[in-house]
């Protein structure tokens, strides 16, 4: 069945093919391609935010298409996440890595080149399926090298990484957006060579023994979980919009996802080598940290999607300032990861920062909830660091908490679900409160109009559903579209909350168990 190529030992501190242990240079040195790698893919996802108004109008898309250019990348990110950890079981993690940092380049490359929408958003899709492996990889490659009770401090890296490079992409868009030589296609190129330094640095310094295993790959089950997911994230991202919420479509798609869901349980109940192991589920800890990563992921795109919407139409900032305003946020996430991971490797306790993270995160959000197109900007910035204090001390941390509880042939596999299930929770997020928004916004404008009177109606015009021009609208009316928006993102952090919230009393569950000492594997 297998072929297995012995392993030199592990240590505490790291692994080296001699068996001694890793100085903190050495690692810093192998997680160094890994961090910029995974700078470049989350960038990738977030960069467009500022950037989409023009790109839309530029190739003559429509509001269907400005909402597709960003679920394309989150929907085969999170269908893929789990099958890029089941390879990381099989296969050697490092040619894993640089074969999703090609397939990143790739899509990245076209998509700047892209002359239509459609072919935007094809290239989105393979955007994400790079952004996929290199998400997932990081976090197995990271715990296939270190122990996890050194792993906090370096997994606090990776958060920091993460911090940056998902509230900076939309600064870095707006700054290549309203840059007349540049323009919008340079959102894409700009972390192709970043992407190809950190290809050639993980050639260099990433070297983890391999361990060969002939066994075959679950594609069944990797097809019928990227249905089930796809499926539903088309949904969620036309509820609302195409069709009702409660509608024959509605009922249609989510039966269909259930079904196809079911398929996959059930295939991967007779598969020698499943995509995601159901026996892992028997482990509290592990179903536990899954579930509060579904709703973590909700709170965390909510707080990076929506506002580069709120500062530019509710607030008439620019791209660039809208990535400016957002910067206490980005301080909470990077002073929270990196220093709940260097006390976590100093005292092996980690549980105490996943609940103090659930309750910031849905106390930020909640306060976020009560946001205006008016609110003093001081106490927004506060808000905005509290969320990102909240975030910081989670996201990291379920992970670590789970592959703590693993075997080192389950790493990958563990790793991906509990990535999967943030992912997933953050598309739907994306999705389900963008359209919640829209439709407050509707209904806060029609307020405001009326208490203008009939007259108000006629100088809007035409009226229509795409975002308006603020700078065009007379002063009355460009208020109420302002307090229409600022109200509306206001309500969709106030949505955000509860899902904080569950987060929160989900980690209350999880039992606390001592970190492991020894690293968890070679490569495979």
């Amino acid at each position: 069945m297998a072929t297995t190529t012995p392993a030199p030992a592990t240590q505490a501190g790291g692994h080296v093919s001699g068996g001694a242990p890793m100085s903190h240079r050495q690692i810093m040195e192998a997680l160094s391609g890994l961090l910029l790698g995974m700078f470049v893919a989350i960038l990738s996802s977030t960069i467009v935010s500022n950037a989409l108004p023009e790109i839309i109008t530029d190739l003559g898309g429509g509001q269907s298409a400005y909402t597709w250019v960003v679920t394309a990348s989150l929907l085969s990110m999170t269908a893929t996440t789990p099958l890029w950890g089941k390879l990381a079981d099989l296969f050697s993690k490092k040619l894993l890595v640089q074969i999703a940092l090609l397939i990143y380049v790739a899509g990245s490359v076209v998509a700047g080149l892209s002359q239509s929408t459609g072919m935007l958003i094809a290239c989105r899709v393979v955007q994400g399926i790079g952004v996929g492996g290199l998400t997932a990889l990081s976090q197995i490659i990271l715990a296939a090298m270190i122990a996890p009770r050194e792993r906090g401090r370096y997994s606090g890296y990776l958060g920091a990484v993460f911090a940056v490079a998902t509230v900076g992409g939309p600064l870095l868009g707006g700054v290549i957006t309203d840059t007349e030589w540049l323009g919008w296609r340079w959102c894409f190129y700009v972390g192709v060579p970043f992407a190809l330094i950190a290809l050639l640095v993980l050639q260099k310094t990433l070297k983890l023994p391999v361990v060969k295993r002939d066994v075959k790959v679950d594609w069944a089950g990797a097809l019928f979980i990227s249905a089930a997911v796809s499926l539903l994230l088309v949904w969620v991202t036309f509820a609302g919009d195409k069709y009702d919420w409660m509608s024959w479509q509605s009922a249609v798609m989510v039966g269909g996802s259930v079904l196809l869901g079911a398929v996959f349980v059930f295939v991967e109940s007779r598969a020698s080598e499943p995509i995601i192991p159901l026996r892992l589920f028997r482990n509290r800890t592990i179903t536990l940290a899954s579930l509060a990563s579904l709703f973590v992921g909700v709170a965390m795109f909510a707080g990076t999607v929506f506002f580069s919407q709120y500062f530019q139409l509710a607030r008439n900032e620019s791209p660039t300032m809208s990535g400016v305003l957002t910067i206490p946020m980005i301080a909470g996430l990077f002073v929270s990861s990196t220093v709940s991971g260097q006390v976590i490797t100093k005292t092996g306790r980690w549980k105490a920062w996943l609940i103090a993270g659930g309750a910031l995160a849905a106390g930020g959000l909640g306060l976020l909830g009560t946001i205006r197109y008016d609110t003093e900007y001081w106490h927004i910035a506060l808000f905005m660091a509290v969320l990102g204090l909240g975030l910081g001390m989670m996201m990291q941390n379920l992970v670590l908490c789970t592959q703590n509880q693993v075997d080192p042939s389950d790493l990958g596999s563990a790793s991906s679900v509990v990535t999967f299930f943030r992912s997933l929770g953050g598309a739907i997020g994306v999705s389900a409160l963008g359209a919640v928004m829209a439709h407050r916004v509707t209904d806060y404008v029609k307020e405001g109009l009326a208490e203008l009177g009939p007259k108000a109606a006629a100088a809007m015009g035409q009226g229509g559903g795409g975002i308006p021009d603020m700078d065009k609208l007379p002063a009355p009316i460009r208020t109420v579209m302002e307090d229409a928006y600022g109200h509306g993102v206001g309500d969709v952090f106030l949505y955000s909350a509860p899902f904080a919230l569950l987060a929160f009393l989900v980690t209350l569950f999880i039992k606390e168990v001592a970190l492991k000492s020894n690293a968890a594997t070679a490569d495979r």
